[in-house]
Parts: structure tokens; C-alpha cells; sequence
């Protein structure tokens, strides 16, 4: 006779225990997954590309409800909840290989755009006041720019069309950015980054972006 054998009451026991516990977990465990994927996540900065605003090895809060809720897992976009901003530092997918990136929004649809040196016009209107550095002042935000290896290639007499953002490292001469991969549709923006929330050397910290 088979002592190990199963009995309908330790089946039971393994159901109900499946009911009550594990069941809830793993509902849990799935909200947790579909609000990190549609409400808010984090991401690693991989290199020096926005300098001096984001260093190597940060990590920031995305906001994944400032350009568009989305279905779970999936990139269709369920409502739009707001449009992408000069200035707003954003995470998105390359064009041209599918890496995540992290880059300023430069520019939007209808904007005429010239780079010389590093220094950005919008419209005619250079952002940078050689009063206060290099500091470009997009109207919500400033940008801190690291000029330091140059400004890497200009950009001359460029319209961004509707639906588009031209996307910029604030390293100006060490980033892989639309100058190299072209613009990037604005409903394929990731999210937005809010907050540094750890540095490396400092630690936890809370720095808005």
C-alpha cells in the first residue's frame, strides 16, 4: 500500500491554501507589475550624455502618466493625459537600435531649431544668456550644459514637424542623440524623468528635474 498517496482531503488543504494565500499574492504581485509599467517606474542613467544634469549611475523616478495611460505591457495608448514640453527630460527608445535612452526634449512639432556650438535657438531665440553661463532656460526648466568636449554636430535652419520632438543630450559634445538617430514621435515617448532619487557618492536623495 502507498502511504505517499494523495488524499481528497490534502487536496483540499493545498486548494484552499492556494485560495487564501497565494491567490492574493499573486493578484498583488500583478497590480504591483501593471502600475510600475503604466503609472510610475524608475531607470538607471547608463552613461554621461545629459551632464551636468544627470550623472552616471543616477537613478530617477518616470512618470509613466505624463504623456499617455497605457494598456499594461503593451504600448497602446488607452487616454492622453498631456504633451510633451521643451525641456522635459524624457525616456523613450531609440529609432534607431530600440535602447532606452534618456535625453532632454529639444524641441517639439513646429519648432525652427538651430545648434551652433552646443547653443540652442528656438524660433529665433537663443536659450542661453551668456550673462549666467551655459545655462539654457527653457521657459519650466533650466538645463546646466556640459560644453566641456565641444558641442558636437550643429543643426541648421531645422523645422520639427507635428507629432515629432527632437531629442538632446545636455553633454552636447558626448551624446548619441537626434542629431545621429533623427527625431522621435512624441506618442513614443516613455515617460517622463521627475526626480533624481538616488546619486552615486550622496546616496538617497530627491532632486527635481
Amino acid at each position: 500500500m502507498d502511504t505517499h498517496a494523495a488524499t481528497p482531503e490534502g487536496h483540499n488543504r493545498v486548494l484552499l491554501w492556494l485560495k487564501k494565500e497565494a491567490l492574493p499574492l499573486l493578484v498583488m504581485l500583478g497590480l504591483l507589475a501593471a502600475a510600475r509599467d503604466t503609472l510610475a517606474n524608475h531607470y538607471q542613467v547608463p552613461s554621461g550624455s545629459m551632464q551636468h544634469t544627470l550623472m552616471p549611475g543616477d537613478r530617477v523616478v518616470v512618470d509613466m502618466r505624463a504623456y499617455g495611460l497605457r494598456l499594461p505591457f503593451t504600448d497602446v495608448q488607452l487616454m492622453a493625459t498631456g504633451t510633451p514640453q521643451r525641456g522635459d527630460v524624457a525616456v523613450f527608445d531609440s529609432p534607431r537600435d530600440g535602447v532606452r535612452l534618456i535625453k532632454r526634449i529639444a524641441a517639439v512639432g513646429g519648432d525652427r531649431v538651430e545648434l551652433r556650438d552646443g547653443h540652442l535657438s528656438i524660433n529665433d531665440r537663443p536659450l542661453a544668456d551668456a550673462s549666467q553661463g551655459e545655462i539654457e532656460d527653457f521657459g519650466t526648466h533650466l538645463a546646466q550644459l556640459d560644453l566641456g568636449q565641444g558641442g558636437g554636430p550643429d543643426i541648421a535652419g531645422l523645422t520639427v514637424p507635428a507629432g515629432k520632438v527632437l531629442m538632446l543630450g545636455d553633454h552636447r559634445g558626448n551624446s548619441l542623440d537626434g542629431r545621429f538617430f533623427g527625431l522621435v514621435d512624441a506618442a513614443a515617448l516613455y515617460g517622463r524623468a521627475s526626480h533624481v532619487y538616488w546619486r552615486r557618492g550622496d546616496g538617497f536623495t530627491w532632486q527635481t528635474l
